[in-house]
């Protein structure tokens, strides 16, 4: 295997994507009309593998699905993306997972069917992927319970061996925000939730004091804050903003991983903090300007000219201590 510079350990699931407008859902065998409808790729882990693959980077993908259609329809989405699949796992007899995205005026609701969603274990991840990897990233842990248990063991030995790691938790559908998470956060390089997860995380009261207390623990915070752009607080006490592009969303559906792929992917190329949180800005807006997580997730070129506009306060300096080591 050639080496991987994007390892990515998540869920795999196809999401139904409706545009209700003005419509709401009501129950009592009633009928309403809505604006779109489509399936695509969903799933936190095969966005921002598809959006750090657009960008570049050689990017391997292991996940769980089930043995019917629409695990093959996963699958191969992620190959015509350019992402590896050769490590994720189909499972005889299961159905793999789906999420239903209520859009509405720029808001959004998601409904999930786990499926297989949560099944993926440390022992199914295959030693020759880690090895090859660059960085690894899980995505959804919270969805990841079986997960959980030997992820800390996981992380040390991708640490061990100099690679990096991160963790975009997503929502917690328990509200609970814990599930081992505090606890692994000495082993995770960035972090990298919305700002209501983050605040739920930490316990705080506000974004800043969330941000904070991650780094605290040993983590790198990069906070998604939509239209008000990012937070970055590295455990060094480096504090960085970014403001947010100015445009008009078409579909927000993966917006924050395809912010991940763009951080991530310019880190992996040796960029500095600043032009890494300036470049996921650009490409998780870019990202908007089409249905579904992937199909306008831009090319390098792409998110480069955004990012350029963009502006990162205060100034850039010097690289913290110990970032963007990953190995050339």
């Amino acid at each position: 295997m050639a080496d991987i510079d994007l390892l990515v350990l998540g869920e795999l699931n196809a999401d139904v994507i409706v545009e209700c407008g003005d419509t709401r859902p009501s129950f009592g065998q009633v009928e309403d009309i809505v604006e779109d409808a489509e399936i695509v790729l969903g799933s936190s882990g095969a966005i921002t593998a598809c959006g750090a693959a657009r960008l570049g980077a050689r990017v391997a993908m292991v996940g769980v699905v089930g043995d019917d259609w629409l695990g093959e329809f996963v699958l191969e989405r992620l190959r015509e993306r350019g992402v590896d699949t050769t490590h994720c796992l189909r499972r005889p007899g299961r159905r793999t997972g789906m999420s239903i995205v209520l859009g509405s005026r720029g808001d959004r609701s998601i409904l999930t069917f786990p499926g297989e969603i949560g099944r993926l274990a440390a022992a199914d991840v295959a030693p020759q992927a880690l090895a090859a990897a660059r960085h690894v990233h899980v995505s959804s842990y919270f969805l990841q319970y079986d997960l959980w248990a030997g992820l800390p063991g996981l992380f040390r030995s991708v640490r061990d061996r100099g690679a990096t790691t991160s963790v975009d938790p997503n929502w917690d559908p328990a509200r609970d925000f814990g599930h081992g998470l505090p606890e692994l956060l000495p082993l995770v390089d960035y972090l990298l939730p919305n700002e209501a997860e983050a605040v739920r995380i930490a316990r705080a009261d506000g974004v800043e004091e969330a941000a904070a207390a991650i780094a605290a623990r040993g983590a790198c915070a990069v906070v998604k804050r939509g239209g008000d752009g990012a937070l970055l607080h590295h455990p060094d006490g480096t504090v960085l903003t970014v403001d947010a592009p100015r445009i008009t969303p078409v579909e927000t559906t993966g917006a924050g991983d395809s912010f991940d792929a763009g951080l991530l992917a310019s880190l992996l190329t040796g960029g500095d903090l600043a032009t890494a949180l300036r470049t996921a800005s650009a490409c998780g807006a870019l990202s908007t300007q089409g249905r579904g997580g992937t199909a306008a997730q831009p090319t390098a070129d792409q998110a480069r000219a955004l990012a350029g506009t963009l502006t990162v306060t205060p100034p850039e300096g010097p690289l913290p201590e110990g970032q963007g080591r990953e190995k050339q």
